[in-house]
């Protein structure tokens, strides 16, 4: 149906505008700056012994047996390549002599028949070392991904708001993916190495002047290789920040959770067209780095092709003039062949290493700013109940916001006593309950529990006695019974599971899945069931209700619960508040009389502290919106 005016004439529909692009990432925080900006050639080539040293070290903490095969794999490598080449120049000196050919055979049949071990026995300890690399790579990738992981975790929680982070975090992400190839390709290259000088060994004592052609030969090739690598790593760095912005819009794109808001709102198109743009842009700087890696390799093959032809042309010249013998001449040829298929895999590999280096440089990087960010609070373990929770003119500000989310706040709320914290949005209040809970520390001020600083108590003991139940709660794709007790059962089994959900209501919907406790909380999964979202603010109450913690900090508990869901679970707030400090954070100015206290937060500050009589026919804040909230 058309728009019609006052008038009753149609009027034109709103002509739509096209999608505006993503805006352009300009990260310009002091982790902005590329690593290998000023770094020399020399200086990047010098990465090698130490990654190859951090990947011997972390293999060796893994699987000791599978490093030592490793390690006489990579000897009898270099042996079978030293008796290979001497003892193919004995046989074909024997076939290359004079005489009846069945005598020349005879001669050399012993030999060849070490060749054919030696070969074998090459064989055999690659064979070996591809198995030594099954039973540390798996393993070495998952010790790098949980190292990543649980160092996440441990941040403190401020620190995943400073500038970088999430750049940082996701650029060490490529870190964990390149550790899956670090063994394989430090085995690739090691074993490289030893044929090369096993091989080069062997050609200069043949003929000491081919083995200078043929480094000289191959070395602008290991120059190229480096510098290839250098320029695809500026190319990764520069995209780290789109990636992890087009990794964010991903997920949300093509998660089922979002999927009625994206069709009814129809941001399919835009979403597409967003994806693809930011897509273009990334792929636009890898295709802008291109012609310089055309170059970097056209120039170093012609230069260790002109090295390569010289090298052969030696061989060539010394044969000829009768300085080396044919025999001798045969075995340089297969001397320079393996020593060339030896240098290519160690530029190769040395490549391939250097760029692992880069990313593994990244994670340790990243691993090391999570340690510096974990806790560093005191050992003294909480004793006995929570009694009392004190703010003394707390101030908190987020990085790089011009003012504080909390302002000089001095609150103290004791065992047994409900607090409930309203204000408009942006006021501070789900800051001032982390502040409570000690998930963020004060920038100024001091935050006690039971008379102790937060910053000298455990945090893990503390965080035992606390029980969170945030405005944007986790929906975990675990089962019913996991996502009650978080992984944390307790002695009285299923019984204390039970009775956390029977508190909130839930206990009859539960039954109802198909496999109750053990129902897996995601659709998306197969076997997986879904709850309705009032189900599910109910079950993150049930959380709160099986800890039995000692601080209860409960925000915006029952926004997307019925009526009947709302009564019961308040009903509960009321009957537990006895044992424990209760924090309720709420818009619904109505639910705040269960509480004892009520405290207004403005602009970070409170401005109107009562009871809710007081604070209701007062003249303030409170007043205010309880009125604007029944004037429907």
């Amino acid at each position: 149906m058309e728009p019609t005016s006052e008038s009753g004439s149609k009027t034109a529909a709103p002509r739509r505008l096209p999608p505006p692009p993503p805006a352009e990432l300009r990260y310009g925080s002091q982790y902005s700056k590329n690593p290998l900006e000023d770094a020399s050639f020399a200086a990047m080539c010098r990465r090698l012994p130490p990654v190859l040293a951090q990947t011997a070290r972390m293999a060796w903490r893994i699987e000791r047996a599978a490093v030592l095969l490793l390690a006489g794999c990579q000897l009898a490598v270099g042996v079978s390549a030293a008796v290979l080449l001497t003892f193919t120049a004995r046989a074909m000196r024997s076939v290359l002599a004079t005489g009846p050919v069945d005598e020349r055979i005879h001669q050399a049949l012993p030999a060849v028949l070490v060749i054919a071990a030696a070969s074998g026995l090459g064989r055999i300890a690659t064979a070996l070392s591809s198995y030594a690399d099954g039973r540390i790579t798996p393993r070495l990738t998952t010790e790098a991904d949980s190292a990543l992981v649980a160092g996440v975790c441990r941040m403190e929680a401020a620190a995943r708001a400073e500038d970088g982070c999430a750049d940082r975090q996701e650029a060490a992400e490529m870190g964990v993916v390149r550790s899956h190839l670090m063994v394989q390709d430090a085995t690739r290259l090691t074993a490289a190495v030893v044929r090369m000088v096993t091989a080069s060994g062997v050609l200069s004592v043949l003929n000491p002047l081919m083995l200078p052609l043929l480094l000289l030969a191959v070395v602008p090739a290991g120059v190229g290789a480096v510098l290839h690598a250098r320029v695809t790593y500026e190319t990764h760095y520069a995209n780290v920040g789109d990636r992890n912005v087009r990794q964010n819009l991903r997920g949300w794109a093509t998660s089922a959770k979002f999927t009625d808001e994206i069709r009814a709102n129809s941001m399919t198109g835009y979403l597409v067209f967003w994806y693809r743009a930011m897509s273009e842009r990334i792929d636009a700087r890898i295709l802008a780095a291109a012609p310089r890696m055309l170059r970097i390799v056209l120039t170093s093959s012609a230069i260790g092709g002109v090295f390569l032809v010289t090298t052969w042309a030696a061989l060539a010249w010394l044969t000829a003039s009768g300085r080396i013998e044919l025999a001798i001449a045969g075995t340089a040829v297969v001397a320079v062949q393996t020593t060339l298929a030896a240098l290519g895999q160690v530029v190769i590999y040395g490549a391939a290493m250097f760029h692992t280096a880069l990313y593994l440089a990244d994670m340790d990087n990243f691993l090391d700013y999570a340690a510096e960010h974990a806790p560093q609070r005191g050992e003294l373990r909480v004793a006995g109940p929570v009694e009392e929770v004190r703010l003394d003119e707390v101030v908190y500000q987020y990085p790089g916001r011009g003012c504080p989310a909390v302002a000089g706040v001095s609150l103290a709320v004791r065992r047994g006593e409900i607090l409930a914290v309203v204000g408009e949005n942006g006021s501070g209040k789900s800051t001032l309950a982390r502040l409570l809970a000690a998930i963020f520390l004060s920038d100024k001020g001091r935050v006690t529990w039971n008379g102790h600083d937060v910053t000298d108590l455990d945090p893990d003991s503390l965080w035992e006695l606390s029980g969170l139940v945030p405005q944007h709660f986790a929906q975990w794709p675990l089962s019913v019974r996991d996502n009650v007790t978080l992984g944390q059962p307790r002695e009285e089994a299923d019984d204390r599971v039970w009775h956390a959900l029977e508190a909130v209501g839930l206990r009859e919907a539960i039954e109802d899945l198909p496999a109750g406790l053990d129902t897996l909380l995601a659709r998306e999964l197969w076997g997986g069931s879904e709850l309705s979202g009032g189900q599910w603010q109910r079950l993150a109450c049930a959380r709160a209700l099986y800890r039995g913690a000692g601080l209860v900090i409960l925000d915006e508990p029952t926004s997307q619960m019925d009526a009947r869901g709302e009564h019961k679970i308040l009903e509960r707030i009321k009957a537990l508040a006895d044992d424990c400090i209760t924090i309720v954070v709420t818009h619904q100015l109505v639910n705040t009389k269960i509480a004892d206290r009520i405290i207004v937060m403005d602009h970070g500050r409170i401005t109107e502290h009562g009871t809710y009589d007081e604070l209701a026919h007062g003249a303030g804040t409170f007043a205010e919106l309880l009125a604007l909230s029944t004037d429907r």
